[in-house]
């Protein structure tokens, strides 16, 4: 299979060439040439397999310069780390109404590990398929999750180095130290004056940088993306759709054949994206409702067409790794939508860069993008979701899960639609602890783990060892830097690096 760039779809490569450039020279992001189909006895055939042999069938029907046997060999020992390895991705019944996809078994206690637990295991086997002797540098910009999550995918695998830049202010204070305290001789972490908009932009002026390219080849590095920019990112987050599916049936919830709804946290845009390639692939999913924080740039995307940061206050929530106004993944869809047109495409991301908003019509939005449903939650919304579903159901959510339970109830309020919804769920709950003490109390409590310690004395939902030992871990990474001042930081690590 080839993939095209958004932004020129005279460009084709192979999917190896894909993942390890991460980003089309033109800018655009890779897409497949085109989607794989499944039918219903596939997805029954699925139906008995474990999560890392559901991943390597999945995959295999983009990756085909690999076998199944290599993909599954990878997503074997990726999922290793996981709680259970075998069911990497549970659904559970909250109660007779409310199903969650649980995407936070990994090490990092976020969904961002089912992807980047198996992407630096792809990109190494990638590099060498094509011969490819260069040291890669990963640059990330992380909102939170992707940052640690990169970290630990990353740490000391040869012929790679990962920054991660992550806004200093924007993150929760358990993933600022899970950055801050990382190991690994490859890695340099350090915070942006800015929100994550800052941090991201600042990361694609880099790759957009001739000079920096070249600099960085003369040092024998080439640049790739960890982000959800990376169609080796995007990639394995497809398999949870169908595992989730599939337990769904294996449960008796529904028949095989019956459709399903997701409802997902909605930031970046690439988890819900993968979403709508399952359903491209032939996955009976009926809707996608996109659940937003108070920062609403996609909720009023989809119900008016128009795209616009302009003059828009960017709002600092609970669920801070939503809180971004660049839906980069949207590009994606925005293809699809346009009839991958991708001179439209391209003229639409300029705008956007240029004018700080694009509008596609309405009615070409809801003819190609009808399955999307969106709305929002204020933080008053996702403050009374936590606290009402912890008494009614004994069942603790961190905030980004919360706002997207909050906007399935009103998905149902507004829709008239008796079709099972699957909640996916992002985050470890004591990942966001103070949000969550604060929901659960009443008020606030500032110090982490003492939060956390409160939670779990109330709750008796244990904290994972990983996140109470940060208290005792010594900060590695202190830097913090304005965006214009990534690419120096860049070229100076090279010349650090062994």
């Amino acid at each position: 299979m080839k993939f095209i760039s958004t932004r020129n779809g005279n460009y084709k490569i192979t999917g190896t060439e894909a993942v390890i450039k991460g980003i089309s020279p033109d800018g655009g992001l890779f897409v497949p040439e085109s989607f794989p189909k499944v039918n219903l006895p596939f997805i029954d055939e699925l139906c008995d397999l474990t999560y890392p042999q559901t991943a390597s069938k999945i995959m295999a029907l983009f990756m085909d310069d690999f076998s199944e046997e290599e993909l599954f060999a990878m997503a074997e020992d990726a999922y290793k780390c996981f709680s259970d390895p075998e069911d990497a991705c549970p659904v559970v019944n909250v109660d007779d109404a409310i199903f969650i996809t649980e995407l936070w078994h990994g090490p990092t206690f976020a969904f961002k590990d089912v992807a980047l637990s198996f992407l630096p295991r792809l990109l190494t086997a990638c590099k060498k398929k094509m011969g490819n002797n260069e040291k890669t540098l990963i640059l990330v910009a992380t909102s939170g999750d992707t940052g640690k999550a990169a970290i630990e995918g990353f740490k000391d695998v040869e012929g790679t180095d990962i920054i991660v830049f992550y806004p200093e202010d924007g993150v929760s204070e358990a993933q600022k130290l899970q950055m801050k305290t990382s190991g690994g001789q490859n890695v340099y972490v350090a915070g942006i004056k800015g929100n994550f908009d800052d941090a991201q932009n600042g990361v694609k002026r880099i790759f957009a940088d001739d000079s920096v390219k070249e600099e960085l080849k003369e040092k024998g590095f080439a640049l790739s993306s960890a982000n959800s920019i990376n169609w080796g990112r995007l990639m394995p987050q497809i398999v949870y759709y169908f595992t989730s599916y599939c337990q769904m049936v294996n449960s008796g919830e529904i028949e095989l054949g019956d459709e399903i709804n997701f409802c997902v946290p909605c930031g970046n845009f690439g988890n819900i994206l993968a979403g709508w390639y399952a359903k491209q692939m032939g996955l009976p999913i009926k809707n996608l409702i996109c659940a937003s924080n108070s920062n609403k740039v996609l909720t009023d995307f989809f119900n008016t067409g128009k795209y616009s940061i302009k003059d828009r206050e960017f709002i600092k929530t609970t669920s801070p790794s939503m809180d971004i106004l660049i839906s980069s993944n949207l590009e994606r869809l925005v293809f699809e939508i346009l009839g991958r047109d991708w001179e439209k495409t391209a003229l639409l991301m300029k705008n956007l860069k240029e004018k700080g908003e694009f509008e596609i019509d309405k009615k070409t939005l809801s003819k190609k993008a009808g399955c999307f449903f969106a709305d929002y939650a204020t933080l008053d919304e996702v403050e009374n979701a936590i606290s009402v579903v912890y008494e009614s159901s004994d069942y603790l959510l961190d905030p980004h899960t919360a706002v997207a339970m909050v906007v399935s109830e009103s998905y149902y309020d507004q829709v008239e639609d008796d079709t099972l919804t699957i909640v996916m769920s992002t985050a470890n709950p004591y990942k966001f602890p103070q949000a969550v003490h604060q929901a659960l109390f009443g008020r606030e409590e500032k110090d982490a783990f003492k939060a956390m310690e409160r939670v779990a004395q109330e709750t008796g939902e244990p904290i994972p060892y990983a996140l109470l030992k940060l208290k005792e871990t010594p900060i590695r990474f202190n830097d913090v830097l304005y965006p214009l001042e990534l690419r120096d930081k860049v070229i100076e690590y090279t010349k650090k690096t062994r």
